[in-house]
């Protein structure tokens, strides 16, 4: 208590000249203090400028293309319709995502805008549910179609990938004079549908059959003829492929090999196997 008494005496003896002189020091403080203050305001707002205004006016800094590397980066944005002058504000990602849906390879696409100055596009690609052979100018190519029965692929396309082979061909389904984009007819729904719950289910009994063969009949419906990977018996069936059918077949299949049978064709379509015995060559 003392001690303060002493320190509050001797600031009342200061000479006003003094006190003077300490006024204008904690001015200059003051100032200094309020000069830095307001050049730190003057940068957050100039930060906060560039980065709420002007860089999502700028062109796009970086443009991710993510799910189908075999896919040209070029192509995708050329179809997306992004150029070296899109900014972050005039990418509208609905627009681009029905743009990117017309390339035949690609299922869906989802468009990501990312703040300030970037996008990242990423695409699904179409599954080959089987494959049929067609002429162009007099030679055979393989076409892959999806579930839909969309033709998204001719022989390889441009990309170094080799083509889906592990998947059953299709014969008799696609016409005369097959083109890329094309869709199969209707009355295949039902087929293109089982096919592809197959492939979901039990990929390892669809793998058992190398070919599916669309037999047309009289009244514009169809049978199925296929052809089992390890076996060279014909099996005729109606036009529902399943999971408990192909068990069935691939049973019967299994026992008549196992006993040596001769045979040529058997016949589902009446929910029980007939047979057609091999005739026996002659000489």
């Amino acid at each position: 208590m003392e001690d303060f008494t002493k320190r509050q005496e001797t600031a009342d003896r200061k000479s006003p000249f003094e006190k003077k002189i300490e006024k204008k020091e904690k001015t200059g403080i003051e100032k200094a203090l309020k000069l830095v203050i307001c050049i730190a305001v003057i940068i957050l707002v100039g930060e906060l400028a560039m980065l709420l205004l002007i860089n999502p006016c700028l062109p796009l800094s970086k443009v991710e293309v993510a799910g189908m590397p075999d896919l040209d980066k070029k192509v995708v944005l050329e179809t997306a319709g992004i150029t070296d002058k899109t900014s972050y504000i005039t990418v509208n990602p609905r627009t681009l995502e029905r743009r990117l849906k017309t390339l035949l390879e690609v299922e869906s696409a989802k468009v990501t805008k990312r703040f300030p100055d970037s996008v990242r596009i990423s695409l699904e690609p179409r599954a080959a549910i089987a494959m049929s052979f067609g002429m162009i100018e007099g030679k055979a190519y393989p076409f892959f179609f999806d579930k839909q029965g969309l033709v998204f692929m001719v022989g390889n396309g441009d990309r170094k990938k080799p083509a889906p082979l592990s998947i059953p061909i299709i014969s008799g389904v696609l016409g005369d004079a097959p083109f890329l984009g094309m869709r199969l007819p209707g009355v295949f729904a039902g087929l293109l549908a089982n096919l592809e719950l197959l492939r979901q289910t039990s990929p390892e009994l669809l793998a058992a059959i190398s070919e599916v063969q669309v037999s047309r009949n009289v009244y514009d419906g169809y049978d199925l003829i296929l052809y089992p990977v390890h076996n060279r018996v014909k099996v005729r069936i109606g036009t529902e492929l399943n999971e408990q059918m192909l068990r069935y077949i691939m049973l019967v299949l299994d026992v008549c090999a196992s006993r040596g049978a001769k045979i040529e064709e058997i016949d589902f379509r009446t929910g029980t196997a007939s047979y057609t015995i091999k005739e026996a060559s002659s000489g």
